[in-house]
This record gives structure tokens, sequence and C-alpha cells, in this order.
């Protein structure tokens, strides 16, 4: 087990913790969960998170990853391209390779770099449509990892993730229960032992009335599908005016 003195955490809503609220009134979400039991290891340890959310990859090169070349971490967590693939018109490839430059720099400081697969999406009416493509992008990422000698979280592989009792009302952003499955997983990839267990298994549901069901999902395409679609339509987004929640490199415990 590698013994990490400082965690940096780049990315979107994933990793700026949405939707796992904290006491402090922020987000806690995994990666915040990950930086507390690392630093129960190491005295002295320190931490930031970059992420904010609703960035797109372009946002996450030009405005995280230089500031995380500064800060010179010895682990650094790169998740981007969820809010890119949800656009019409999204390139996979283009994706990964703009990916595998910014991965390239941050492997170049000597850090240790945990990267990212997705959930597959097969279970959300909408997103499975573009099932191919999330695939495409998740299977490049695996090969930029292997290229570049990066750790790989895959939450393609976690089947507790499938169940939505580890998602928010919106459907977009892990819970609590999601958030510290993740971040089960992340210790697990790290070699560090975990309070919760990334393989969880859900107890039976309750069955659903489909008309429940309906309205259920009525309501969701209102209340969060329209206003996310809303805000492509306006080229406006849910991290506008939002700032990083830890911009800087400190002692976890202040």
């Amino acid at each position: 087990m590698t013994r990490y003195r400082s965690f940096v955490a780049l990315g979107d809503s994933f990793t700026e913790g949405l939707n796992d609220p904290g006491a402090d009134g922020r987000f806690r979400g995994w990666a915040d969960r990950v930086a507390e039991r690392l630093a129960r290891l190491e005295p002295g340890f320190r931490y930031a998170n970059l992420a904010v959310r609703g960035k797109l990859i372009d946002q996450i090169v030009a405005d995280q990853v230089p500031v995380a070349l500064e800060m010179r971490p010895d682990l650094i967590s790169f998740c981007a391209g969820g809010n890119d693939l949800l656009r019409p018109g999204s390139d996979p490839d283009r994706m990964a390779k703009k990916v595998a430059a910014a991965v390239r720099d941050l492997r170049g400081t000597g850090a240790d770099v945990l990267m990212f697969t997705g959930v597959d999406p097969r279970d959300t009416p909408i997103m499975r449509r573009a099932r191919g493509k999330f695939a495409t992008y998740y299977l490049h990422l695996r090969s930029i990892a292997d290229l570049c000698g990066c750790l790989v979280v895959d939450q393609w592989s976690m089947q507790g993730l499938r169940d939505w009792r580890a998602w928010s009302d919106d459907r977009l952003h892990m819970n609590e229960d999601g958030h510290r499955m993740v971040a089960a997983k992340v210790l697990d990839v790290l070699g560090v032992s975990a309070e919760d267990n990334w393989r969880k298994v859900w107890p039976p549901r309750e069955h659903v009335n489909l008309s429940a069901k309906r309205r259920e999902d009525a309501q969701w395409l209102r209340e969060h599908f329209g206003p996310w679609i809303g805000r492509r339509l306006r080229g406006t987004s849910s991290g506008d005016n939002v700032t990083a929640k830890r911009p800087d490199l400190t002692f976890f415990d202040e």
C-alpha cells in the first residue's frame, strides 16, 4: 500500500460530491470520504478538490489541470467527460485525445493518477440510447490508463450502482449511498481498507405500481430533465458562478 501525503481531485459534479450533503452545508462525496480515510493513515495529509459541477473536458483541462500540476501532489484523480457525452454530437474519440494529453501531463509530475469509467447507462431510459458512445469512451479511458500507468476505478462493474437507490431524485447524481460505494471502490484500488463495501447487494425492492412509476417519470421530466435541457439550449451550466469547494492544497482537518 502506498502512503499518500497529498491528494488533488479534478472533475465535475461527480467529484465535487453532488448530492451527498456534508455537515457543513457543502457537498461531501466520494473524494472527501477517500481523503478522510487517507488522512487517518498519514499525519499532515493535505487535500484539494478543484471539481465544479457542469464542467466539460476542455474546462477541466484549462482550469483545473494547470493548478494540479503546480500543486504536485502524490495522488491525483481525474474524471471528466460525463457532461460532454450527454451533449448531442459529442465524439468519444476526440474527447479521449484531450484526456490523454492531460493525463500524460499529470503523470509527468510523478503523481499516481486515478481514472474512472462511468456506470453502464443501460438502465437509464434516455442515456441508454447512447450506450455505445459511452462504452467507446470508457474503453478509450482504460487504454489511456494502461499506456500511462494509471489506476482505474471501474464503475461499469459496480452492480450496486445500477440500483436507483444509489441515486438522488435527479437520476444524474449519486446520493450518499452511491458516494460511499464509490469511495470504497477507490480505496480498494488504492489497497486501503474501507468501512463500506463497493460490492453492496441491495435487498429486494417492493413491487412498484406502474401508474405510480409513470407519475414519478413525469415528475422527473418536469423537475430535472426539462431544466437540464433548458440550460443546454441557453448555453448555461449549473456550474456557472460556482467555485471549487477546496481550492487550496491544505491539511485535511482545516
